[in-house]
């Protein structure tokens, strides 16, 4: 037995170290060129994923003054506001995220990194204006 956790810490480790090298390499990408739209989502996805919310926002927030009209650049946001306990900043940008054409509702439902924002009382106007999108009224 003790070999699978041995192994499986090991695993993790290996992870770990792959997802730092590969932040390493998009903040190398970011200092180059600071617009750099792809490598900035990227950045933001593997701060993320590493467990770096409060670099994830700084980028999240970046994208959105880079792309202000995009909806998943919004959605990613509020996500990263959920993260960082900012949930009614995640209100009003998934709100936003909406507004402006987000409609993956199924993966917004159970999407990990909105959990604290869903038990949220504010979570019950999203879910009105899902409701408003699909009936057609948006």
């Amino acid at each position: 037995m003790p070999e699978k956790s041995s192994n499986r810490k090991k695993l993790n480790r290996e992870k770990s170290r792959d997802l730092d090298i590969r932040i390493q390499f998009m903040e190398g990408l970011v200092r180059r060129d600071a617009d750099y739209v792809d490598a900035l989502q990227i950045l933001g996805d593997h701060y993320t994923a590493r467990g770096r919310y409060a670099e994830g926002l700084k980028v999240d927030e970046k994208l959105a003054r880079l792309e202000p009209g995009n909806a998943l650049v919004l959605y990613n946001l509020a996500c990263s506001y959920s993260l960082t306990d900012q949930l009614e900043s995640a209100a009003e940008t998934l709100g936003q995220a909406i507004t402006q054409g987000y409609r993956d509702f199924k993966w917004l439902a159970k999407d990990p990194d909105l959990k604290k924002f869903r038990k949220h009382p504010l979570y019950k106007n999203i879910k009105e204006q899902i409701r408003k999108v699909k009936a057609g009224g948006l």
